[in-house]
């Protein structure tokens, strides 16, 4: 559908300006994406290749990776499905089916990427794809005291094979079967062979298409792996959030768990900061910092609305750069999403907190609360023991954060003199322990 039936010319162009720095960081990154099964059975890859397209056109290397549960359970009755700690029992009867169900499922998935997809971004072109034994795998032997004979493990996955198939411009899909240097063939877990996979690569994002958008009930859009650890519910983290941070703690950047039957929901996690789905990393995204020139664009997109409503009087780029080192700005997955700047009065013992701003997304996240303590935390290292404000539409919020209302009298000499009578800003006041 053209972006002229959905949306606004304007708001086009403004997507896709937000867009630019997700799509210039992932060039040449690597992605493992894993699917299950159901999302062959229910027809919705066909609309997933369309994203996998895009991707791959954009310089994204892929390694997808299928299950195929689903396929295996159609084919064998219910009494010959065992599970032990959610893995399949592989019997010689179950191995012959799932080795025929990967082997089809592989082709399918082969012949819906090979697809010439009109309007698609790589229409004059086909897109390659590669498979091969990348994965040994050993056998799981016997787990509480059940044999899982042809179920088996993941014992190394073959990074420089892969990577050399990306560093062709390849597509790698890898089945969740593993071969032993012995020539035997092994069942294993699709989601232990993505995970092992990203950790060997290094790659940049191991994301995986989920039932909801939450491997875990009550789990937050954002998650550290220490958060992980620390959670405690009645059974401990999910399955799901473990093994994402493993894969953090084996040098995967991030892992995101996307709801799979939203439509479009892989490029809504990829390319819009807010996401769909549920995002696991080592380190928190959130970082507060001192301001950089590099940072004078960022900065200024933030403040140009609240300049524009009247909320902050205008700052050209010459201006912010000249005092860009008065700033602390607060970065959320690389983009800049509120800022502050400290005016010291040494000679008055007095700090101006001047541009605090905080994008719409972020204002009931405590962003301004943190902006506001560090520059306080500033103010006192500086030796000032008391900090001023003036504004003209947000004095309740200073107020509930133990600012109280003074007069112009109360200014610094050098600010007094500044003091705008058109604006009439309303001056606030805190003492500083």
């Amino acid at each position: 559908m053209a972006a002229s039936e959905t949306a606004s010319p304007q708001q086009f162009v403004e997507w896709f300006r937000s867009a630019a720095p997700y799509i210039h960081a992932f060039r040449g990154r690597t992605f493992v994406l894993a699917f299950g099964g159901e999302v062959v059975n229910e027809g919705s890859f066909s609309a997933l290749t369309r994203d996998i397209n895009l991707l791959a056109s954009l310089g994204v290397r892929l390694v997808l990776l299928h299950g195929s549960r689903p396929q295996i359970e159609q084919r064998l009755p219910a009494r010959a499905s065992r599970y032990v700690r959610g893995m399949r029992v592989t019997d010689d009867r179950a191995l012959v089916v799932v080795k025929e169900e990967n082997g089809r499922l592989r082709t399918e998935i082969e012949a819906l990427l090979s697809m010439g997809l009109a309007n698609a971004p790589m229409a004059d072109t086909r897109l390659k794809v590669a498979g091969g034994n990348f994965v040994v795998a050993k056998p799981s032997g016997v787990i509480d005291g059940i044999d899982m004979m042809h179920t088996g493990e993941v014992r190394k996955v073959d990074a420089q094979a892969i990577r050399a198939r990306l560093d062709s411009g390849e597509v790698v899909l890898i089945s969740p079967l593993g071969y032993s240097p012995t020539g035997e063939v092994f069942n294993l877990t699709y989601e232990e062979v993505a995970t092992e996979t990203a950790m060997v690569l290094g790659a940049d994002k191991l994301i995986f298409l989920v039932d909801s958008a939450s491997p875990s009930r009550r789990a937050p859009r954002e998650l550290t792996v220490s958060q992980v650890e620390n959670r405690r519910t009645d059974r401990g983290p999910s399955e799901g959030l473990r093994r994402a941070a493993r894969a953090c703690e084996g040098g995967v950047k991030r892992v995101h768990f996307v709801p799979r039957r939203t439509d479009g929901a892989l490029l809504l996690e990829l390319f819009t900061h807010d996401g769909v789905g549920t995002m696991v990393t080592q380190d928190p995204l959130e970082q507060l910092r001192e301001a950089n020139i590099d940072d004078v664009g960022g900065i200024l997109r933030l403040i140009e609305p609240l300049e524009a409503n009247g909320t902050l009087i205008k700052r050209g780029r010459e201006r912010l750069e000249v005092e860009i080192g008065r700033f602390t700005v607060l970065v959320h997955d690389r983009v800049i999403v509120g800022c502050a700047a400290l005016y010291p009065f040494a000679n008055s013992g007095a700090g101006e907190l001047g541009c605090l701003a905080v994008d719409s997304v972020h204002q009931r996240s405590g962003a301004g609360e943190r902006l506001l303590r560090d520059v306080e935390r500033q103010a006192v290292q500086l030796g000032l023991n008391e900090l001023f404000v003036l504004t003209t539409k947000t004095s309740h919020w200073f107020r509930e954060r133990g600012f109280v209302t003074a007069s112009v009298e109360h200014l610094p000499p050098e600010k007094k003199s500044l003091y705008n009578l058109q604006r009439r800003s309303k001056v606030l006041r805190k003492a500083l322990s």
